[in-house]
């Protein structure tokens, strides 16, 4: 994960503390939307300023010891021998303070290594009345899903260490962005917020985490369909090297797609995001509506030289059979798609299940479903509940699910981003938990399937708490067909111990 320079934490720190001391009166803390949670309990310190203005300042965060062991380095003592136990200790240091009309908060991640200290969340968070204005970097929620809903479109995902995942605030990316939030209302709320740049989803570009879809499977996204090319079946001269150019193609490495391919610099204004979005209560109903402009997380990969590349071949082959073509005429095409959604979600108990419900479109450029260089446009939903069963049993089932349109138009892997997929992508998340011991003892089982792929992740987890202390047993199994998103890490399969104190 990139650092950030810690002298931007301190000049934030002294910056906010000025504002706190030009226009206090009577200072006190308090987290909304959960904060309170992910900076963990603290010592409030208190002082005064240059008049008789109180100032609080609060100190609270984490240590964290862990232990991480593959099940392919437990096969042999030599390979275990062999196996990095990564990063043992990490922690995180919460700072924060606030005045009547202003607070703010850095949070900063700690662990072992060249660059020791990052910030996780640091921002300024001002009020006038009923409305308040944040700026930051900043992890904002959108929408009611447990998990990764299509309306939290704010923030980008870290997937570059998947044992991670079920912690969804710890694999969120902060932001830059200014966010605004008024009450209209006894139990309605208006926001707004603008990104003035944007990052993609992260992934792991080596290691037991690098994505298939970052490799030569994107070679293989085309090769699957060299024998459809028209420019192939045209000429008979090509028969005859056809299965070592195949070869060829699907053994190439194009890493980060291509390694010829040039990432865009989403880091200017040409990239900025913003959204707005309204929520209250209808009778026993949570209710919201939003509507985002911005950039697709996961970048498009096209090659607008395929006819080139095998036009090429056709030249070459008859008079040199072993030559395996010119990949850089391929010329990949790598962009994040801007996009417009549309969304609502609800949110109420029926019969004793607490039911979240989301459905959102997602429009993109491409209108007409041929542009294989731009995602087509999509619908995405999203349906689960929570409810305690007997016996002390808790269970929270989740279902997301992308349908693509306009498949029809084009479904060509070589100049189809999206070609060749079915047309769906559906993802089941399962939690089962049951605690013991006045709750200081939690067995937890969390399962994630995705039925086109049929692949699974299975994490169970036993945690032990002692007061400030948490003791955690978990473990990662991946399985299912190959190829599959969640099964090309089938030899990832882990268990972890960890022991932390929170203060």
């Amino acid at each position: 994960m990139k650092s950030r320079p810690i002298p931007a934490a301190l000049i934030f720190l002294l910056f906010a503390a000025f504002v706190f001391e030009a226009g206090a009166q009577d200072f006190g803390f308090g987290f909304t939307d959960g904060e309170e949670e992910s900076a963990g309990s603290s010592a409030g310190v208190s002082g005064a300023s240059s008049g008789s203005f109180p100032i609080s300042v609060k100190l609270g965060g984490k240590i964290k010891g862990e232990l991480n062991a593959f099940f392919d380095d437990l096969n042999t003592f030599e390979e275990f021998r062999k196996s990095k136990a990564g990063d043992i200790f990490s922690g995180a240091l919460n700072f924060s303070a606030s005045g009547s009309n202003a607070d703010g908060v850095i949070s900063l991640d700690l662990k072992a290594g060249a660059a020791p200290l990052s910030i996780n969340e640091a921002y300024l968070r001002v009020f006038f009345g009923p409305a308040n204005i944040e700026a930051g970097l900043r992890k904002l929620t959108w929408g009611k899903a447990d998990s990764f809903g299509p309306l939290d479109v704010v923030n980008p995902l870290d997937y570059s260490d998947l044992s991670r995942i079920t912690d969804v605030m710890a694999v969120k990316i902060a932001r830059p962005m200014v966010h605004g939030a008024v009450s209209t209302g006894s139990s309605s709320k208006l926001e707004a917020v603008f990104l003035p740049g944007f990052e993609g989803h992260r992934f792991a570009s080596s290691g037991r985490w690098f994505p298939s879809i970052l490799g030569s499977g994107v070679a293989s996204a085309f090769a699957k369909d060299y024998y459809s090319n028209p420019l192939y079946l045209s000429n008979p001269l090509f028969v005859s090297g056809r299965d070592l150019i195949k070869n060829r193609l699907e053994s190439a490495d194009l890493s980060g797609y291509g390694g010829f391919a040039v990432m865009p610099k989403t880091d200017t204004f040409e990239y900025m995001q913003a959204g707005l979005r309204f929520t209250t209560t209808m009778g026993p109903a949570d209710l919201g509506v939003q509507y985002f402009f911005g950039n697709l997380f996961r970048p498009s990969c096209s090659f607008e030289g395929i006819n080139t590349f095998f036009g090429d071949l056709l030249a070459v082959v008859p008079s040199n059979p072993r030559y395996t073509g010119n990949l850089s005429l391929l010329r990949p095409r790598v962009e994040y798609n801007r996009y417009h959604q549309l969304g609502a979600d609800y949110a109420r108990v029926i019969a004793g299940f607490n039911v979240r419900m989301e459905l959102a479109a997602h429009i993109t450029s491409d209108l007409a479903g041929e542009a294989g260089w731009v995602r087509n446009p999509f619908i995405g939903w999203s349906a689960g509940f929570d409810r305690d069963l007997a016996w002390g049993i808790s269970v929270n089932l989740q279902c997301n699910e992308t349908v693509r349109l306009f498949r029809d138009k084009n479904n060509n892997p070589a100049i189809d981003v999206e070609g060749g997929r079915p047309p769906t992508f559906t993802r089941l998340t399962l939690i089962l938990s049951r605690k013991f011991l006045r709750d200081d003892l939690e067995l937890k089982f969390t399962g994630i399937f995705d039925p086109e792929d049929r692949d699974l992740y299975l994490i169970p987890s036993v945690v032990l708490t002692f007061g400030e202390v948490t003791a955690d047993f978990s473990a990662g199994i991946f399985a299912g067909r190959d190829g599959g998103e969640l099964s090309q890490y089938r030899n990832n399969g882990y268990i972890k111990t960890a022991l932390s104190y929170t203060f």
